[in-house]
């Protein structure tokens, strides 16, 4: 197992391909389904994006990744371990950090750190210099003799992911990690998982903010009912439904149904609805001339409309139109704990 000095070199693990693989994976709870043969590959190094609405699977995919659960059927495997049969060896070489920071409020960030390398056996001298070099690493050395208590939400989220770090994990799994973060906090996040991954650390990120997954994810993979329905980068996907969308909004619940019926004739495709934001969009080619033909169509129905418009797709049309919701909540089932601990 790899120490803490050894994060300089995370990417010199030898192979390449799939660090993380799953196949037909199943998992419920009483009578819910929460993975229904999920079948799920990580690319090495990677940082890969786990997208899906409530309910869908997402942490139930990672909880059991990281040993925290068992599943009912199917396999997975990390870096060639079994996730069931070698569960030890897994936990060995992953960490996770859930929705919320597992670091203790009455201690100092020092203290937290110093605390986890103890439990990882590191000895006394080294545990004292890898903790400083986390903090420093996460920007914390300032506060690092504050207590936790003391801390805003992005500082403990980022003592959390340090103490993530203790034994340098070859894949680390992140649980909704921006969750209830101000901007600058998740700028914060955003630069530290970008540093990891650049160190060689295979991410596995679970979010509800489909901007993070776009500015963050080398691949993206979009999960519903406990099953993959895509996969692809964040450019592919997009691409998928069509490089530009009209999304038209109006003002009262009543008229949606009239506007989707003008956007399918118009662009010959079923058009996305998000009731709650009174949307309904769909790829346009053509670009304004889209947009005039749609404006005509909507004028000839007589459909009041708040406002229309054409702009680059996102990951939330993508989103939205897999799933049929949009891409804004978080997901309710168990928050992980940290695997390597």
């Amino acid at each position: 197992m790899r120490r803490a000095g050894d994060l300089a070199h995370a990417a010199t693990w030898p192979g390449s391909g799939a660090i993380v693989v799953a196949e037909g994976l199943r998992k419920r709870f009483g009578g819910t389904t929460a993975l229904d043969g999920l079948d799920l590959e990580v690319p090495r190094g990677s940082v890969t994006g786990l997208l899906g609405p409530n309910g869908a699977g997402k942490t139930t995919v990672v909880r059991v990744l990281a040993t925290l659960t068992r599943p009912d059927g199917g396999r997975a495997t990390v870096a060639g371990f079994d996730v069931v049969a070698q569960a030890s060896r897994v936990r060995r070489i992953v960490a996770m950090a859930g929705q919320f920071a597992a670091v203790d409020e009455r201690l100092t960030g020092r203290e937290n750190l110093r605390i986890f390398c103890a439990l990882s056996h590191l000895p006394g001298r080294q545990a004292r210099k890898w903790a400083d070099d986390l903090l420093d690493r996460f920007g914390l050395s300032g506060a690092a003799g504050r207590l936790v208590s003391t801390y805003s939400g992005g500082m403990r989220r980022r003592l959390d992911l340090a103490s993530s770090l203790i034994v340098a994990p070859r894949v680390l799994f992140l649980d909704e990690p921006t969750t209830g973060l101000d901007p600058r906090g998740r700028s914060e996040m955003w630069d530290s998982v970008r540093e990891l991954a650049a160190d060689g650390t295979t991410v596995l990120l679970t979010t509800q903010y489909l901007d993070e997954a776009d500015h963050l994810a080398d691949r993206v993979v979009v999960i519903d009912h406990g099953r993959v329905i895509a996969e692809g980068t964040p450019g592919e996907l997009k691409s998928g439904i069509g490089g530009e969308q009209v999304e038209v909004t109006v003002a009262r619940d009543r008229d949606i149904a009239a506007v989707a019926a003008c956007l399918q004739r118009v662009t010959a495709t079923v058009p996305a609805v998000d009731r709650l934001q009174r949307t309904v969009s769909a790829p346009v080619r053509g670009g304004f001339a889209g947009l005039a033909a749609a404006v005509r169509e909507l004028d000839g129905a007589g459909v009041a409309v708040q406002d229309l418009t054409v702009r680059r797709a996102t990951l939330d049309d993508v989103f939205l139109r897999l799933t049929g919701r949009p891409g804004t909540a978080g997901e309710a089932e168990t928050p992980g704990t940290r695997a390597s601990r």
